[in-house]
């Protein structure tokens, strides 16, 4: 299918190619008739693509602040490759659009096939052919709405929402300034329920218009002489900034034209130097609108689909979009006349230049309009030409296919990945495809798919890579050992006992073809990504500590940062919370120190107070040789201070590791330190290197499959004492 998206990194706006998303269960899928391009939020990351690194720089000073502290503790050389890694990726434009509905998902109701809909939500209702829409973000269009119209739907709940959040009431009077799109819609809603409708705008030909559908309009300039005659020398009920502008002029003059006590709300990106002394004397009430309403940027609402109770919140943003359709459908808002432009899909350049102002034309409503000839829905965009031509192969590669295409492997898998030899990259897959696709063009894969059950159905790949979300690892990692792939699969390998079993019964099946085939292929191998026993200062500091004749005690602390509780890592069902999902690093890298699993395991974690999710850990396990390994995980502190820390005290000897950039170890009174200066190695690279070795010399997993498993189960049981308050024994049943 054809997406519009923006390039970060060289500017650059492109109509590309890319698979279908894959329908999942709570989505629908929707062939799109009709995007409307939003003129400002759009317009705004176009313009930043735009900009030189230095530009950049200059517009987001608060970016550059992070990386420069980035480089501080990772290094410089680590810290640049991944600031132009994310830089490079293409961005999915619009958010506002409608179309037919092809395809329903499980858990969906309220929906049929080939019924309209509009759709909302940033990378949903995208200027694509064809969109995957969460349940609650989409609403059915009924018959006396127009498809043209139907697309203004989240664009229209945007100032519906701005207006709700002023409270005004039947006859009260409401100005609205900036008459950018979203000054239009929220006037018409302003209007629509029984308000005296005034607006503010410095551009003739807007301010004209605004005129012409029955507005009482002024420049800004004007408004102290208007505001008397029109509010009957009272002021303005409510203030509605709907400008675009880093100016304050906007939220002064709201003060200016106010009444005591009366409500101003931000809809536009406007300055919010606050003066003190007419907001103060007036007692005046500011707030910023969040979008479309209640339910934006929650998961929970926007991604899982759990509506929040209509007695309680009455209007989320799905029920705005609802109630914007129901407007258009009474004749009570028409935005016919705010339709400026119209560009078929192919013509997505020309739109983002006339919105960027570069063609100096007057605009308003920018619509992209797509065929409605039945096209067969494609999941796969084929590179087979391009890595034919670019692809350099060896006379035997291990052919790759990667699922996931997120942050971890466009930042560190795939770099990486294409500084190994002896390998081709076959297939990427993602649920979304358009992801897939970027980084299959980027780094040369044969072809890019939305249909994961290709990369296991395909003869010709020999190694899985799984960077999905937590719950799919080990469903995906025992498919693919089932199907005789090679499979290496990020952490955590297993989120429950449910998903530890599905992996022993999978590497138990591949025993019991007597440790040669499966199907006629070789025994695959699996790997998990425990890449810091691979850091080169971790071998160091084993090395510093053998032979080892007495017990140790290794302290493990980790500064790792706040995470939101409706992130998708703390949700025990996707992410299998922090313990779960992050602490299995930690417990395998003592592993390795001390060559043993532990016997038992006791947890504490500080009071969460409704903000924290069990993240803030003590975790003290016990060792067979008397040994202990206490792990602090803390999200409560500043990422400003170095994340990871390890010491170690064992036979008169200390190490202590600090954030992989400096080791120090002392012993008989002698003291040596060791440093990276430029780049922070936690054993990425090395963990590859030693994974590609074992696939294609050694046959033997780089780690155990009692250390894979042992942690897995180890961590499982750690989480079973946080919950008991009691130290538990780790019992290895999934060794037995």
């Amino acid at each position: 299918m054809k997406q519009v998206v923006q390039n970060l990194r060289n500017g650059k706006t492109e109509l590309i190619e890319t698979p279908t998303p894959a329908l999942r269960a709570g989505f629908i899928l929707v062939k799109t008739r009709y995007s409307l391009v939003s003129s400002g939020t759009e317009r705004m990351l176009v313009e930043f693509g735009g900009k030189s690194l230095l530009g950049k720089m200059r517009s987001r000073p608060d970016l550059v602040r992070q990386v420069l502290e980035k480089a501080r503790q990772e290094g410089v050389i680590t810290t640049l490759e991944r600031a132009f890694q994310r830089l490079d990726q293409a961005i999915p434009l619009g958010y506002s659009s409608m179309g037919e509905i092809v395809s329903i998902g499980e858990d969906v109701t309220g929906f049929e096939i080939g019924q309209r809909v509009a759709c909302g939500g940033g990378g949903y209702a995208v200027h694509a052919e064809f969109a995957l829409v969460p349940k609650n973000l989409a609403v059915v269009v009924p018959e006396s709405v127009d498809d043209e119209s139907a697309a203004f739907a989240t664009i229209g709940a945007i100032g519906m929402h701005a207006f709700r959040l002023t409270k005004a009431q039947v006859g009260e009077r409401v100005a609205v300034i900036g008459m950018g799109l979203v000054g239009f819609l929220t006037a018409m809603v302003a209007r629509a329920a029984g308000c005296e409708v005034a607006t503010f705008e410095i551009n003739p030909w807007r301010l004209e218009l605004a005129q012409r559908l029955g507005f009482t309009v002024a420049k800004p300039e004007q408004a102290l002489e208007l505001t008397p005659r029109f509010t009957k020398g009272r002021g303005f009920d409510a203030v509605i900034l709907a400008a675009d502008t880093p100016s304050s002029e906007p939220i002064e003059l709201a003060a200016a034209i106010a009444r005591s006590r009366a409500t101003i709300v931000a809809a536009g990106a406007v300055g919010e130097n606050i003066p003190r002394k007419p907001y103060y004397e007036k007692e005046l009430f500011f707030v910023n609108s969040r979008s479309y309403g209640p339910g934006r940027y929650d998961p929970t609402y926007e991604e899982k689909g759990i509506d929040y109770p209509i007695d309680y919140v009455r209007w989320t943003e799905g029920r705005n979009l609802e109630a914007f359709i129901q407007l258009l459908a009474n004749r009570s808002v028409d935005v016919k006349p705010l339709i400026t432009h119209r560009f078929p899909l192919e013509q997505a350049q020309q739109a983002y230049s006339l919105i960027s102002g570069k063609d100096a034309q007057p605009f308003l409503a920018v619509l992209f309009e797509y065929a409605v000839e039945k096209r067969e829905i494609t999941s796969t965009v084929d590179f087979s030409l391009l890595a034919a031509q670019q692809v350099r192969r060896s006379p035997t590669p291990v052919r790759i296919g990667v699922i996931g295409a997120g942050n971890f492997a466009s930042l560190v898998v795939l770099p990486l990945l294409k500084r190994q030899k002896g390998l081709e990259l076959a297939a990427i897959a993602s649920l979304s495809g358009l992801s897939a696709q970027h980084l299959a063009k980027k780094y040369q894969f044969r072809y890019a798919t939305s249909d994961v059950e290709r990369i296991f159905q395909d003869e010709e790949i020999d190694l899985v890579f799984i960077l999905t979300r937590h719950h799919l690892h080990a469903q995906f990692s025992a498919t693919a050992l089932n199907a005789g792939k090679h499979v290496f699969c990020e952490k955590p390998l297993a989120i429950n006992e449910a998903d530890l079993t599905l992996i022993k019964e999978a590497l138990a099946l591949m025993s019991s073809s007597e440790g040669a085939t499966v199907e006629g292929k070789e025994r695959p191998l699996l790997m998990v990504g425990f890449n810091r026993r691979f850091a080169p200062m971790v071998h160091r500091l084993k090395t510093f500590l053998s032979p080892r004749h007495q017990p140790a005690m290794v302290n493990y602390r980790i500064n790792a940062g706040y995470i939101p509780r409706t992130h998708w890592v703390q949700d025990r069902h996707q992410g299998g919370g922090r313990l779960i999902g992050e602490v299995c690093h930690f417990l395998d890298t003592i592993v390795y120190l001390l060559d043993e699993l532990p016997s038992s395991v006791w947890v504490r974690c500080l009071p969460d107070d409704n903000w924290y999710s069990q993240d803030n850990l003590v975790i003290q396990f016990t060792f067979g040789d008397g040994s202990l390994g206490s792990i602090t995980y803390l999200a409560n502190g500043d990422k400003a201070f170095p994340k990871e820390r390890i010491e170690v005290f064992c036979g008169g000897k200390v190490a202590v590791l600090d954030d992989f950039r400096r080791l120090e170890t002392i012993d008989k009174g002698l003291r040596a330190v060791q440093r990276s200066w430029l780049r922070q190695d936690k054993g990425h690279e090395g963990e590859l290197r030693a994974f590609m070795e074992a696939v294609t010399q050694t046959g033997t997993p780089p780690i155990t499959y009692p250390e894979l498993l042992g942690v897995s189960e180890a961590i499982l049981t750690a989480h079973r004492a946080l919950q008991s308050g009691r130290e538990e024994v780790i019992s290895y049943q999934c060794l037995q």
